[in-house]
This record gives C-alpha cells, structure tokens and sequence, in this order.
C-alpha cells in the first residue's frame, strides 16, 4: 500500500533554506506525479508545487516560484523541495500527496489528490 512521509521541516531563519523530503513506501514513485500542499495556522490548504510522474512538468504557485524548486529521484522513491529565501508567511505544515497510481500530470489543486503524508513542520522566524 502506498505510503507518503514527509521530512526535513524544521525551525529556520528569515532568508534561510530547507529542503523537504517526500519518501514513497509501498510503491514505485515513477507511477506517481506528486505535489507539495501547505496550510498555515487558520488558512485555508494551499497547493506549493507539483511534478509530473516524468518529471518533465512541474509547477509552482505564485508565492513560491522563483524561490522554491521541486525535484524527483525515482530511484530513491523521494520528492524534494527545496525553499530558499524562506519568509515568516512560508511558515506551515507541508504535505506531499499524489493523485493516484498512472495519473502523469500534475496538479496543485487539493480536490484532485488521493493519498497524503502526514505533513512536516516548517516554521520561519528570528
């Protein structure tokens, strides 16, 4: 059964960098476009970045791009996400999630994904 674990939140710096992990249990990641979410204290769910089962597509919301890089390595069934030039509003919970085994695309949009990770803690702040 398909598993997702995210890691490599922690506690960073304004202008710091993180890179968050999602581990893929269970199944062979190549089957899967994965996306990352983030939901803050009191907001609403938003959808970060996405790449396509491929890794020839990805996408970003338009908070993060420019600063945000998401990256797959099939081989080690993990999604990367680096985050450099972190600010306090990047501060959340961050989950990966997938819409399902052979959808190649990718999509930031929460309605569509159908298994998740637990989410890791990313906290900016001096």
């Amino acid at each position: 059964q398909l598993q997702l674990v995210e890691s490599g939140g922690g506690l960073v710096q304004p202008g710091g960098s993180l890179r968050l992990s999602c581990t893929v249990s269970g199944a062979t990641l190549s089957d899967y476009a994965i996306s990352w979410f983030r939901q803050a204290p009191g907001k609403e769910r938003e959808g970060v970045s996405c790449i396509s089962s491929r890794g020839d597509v990805t996408n970003y919301a338009g908070s993060v791009k420019g600063r945000f890089t998401i990256s797959r390595d099939n081989l080690e069934n993990t999604v990367y996400l680096q985050m450099n030039s972190l600010n306090p509003e990047d501060t959340a919970v961050y989950s990966c999630a997938t819409p399902g085994r052979f959808v190649t695309m990718c999509s930031i949009f929460s309605s569509g994904m159908k298994d998740w990770g637990k989410g890791t803690l990313v906290t900016v702040s001096s």
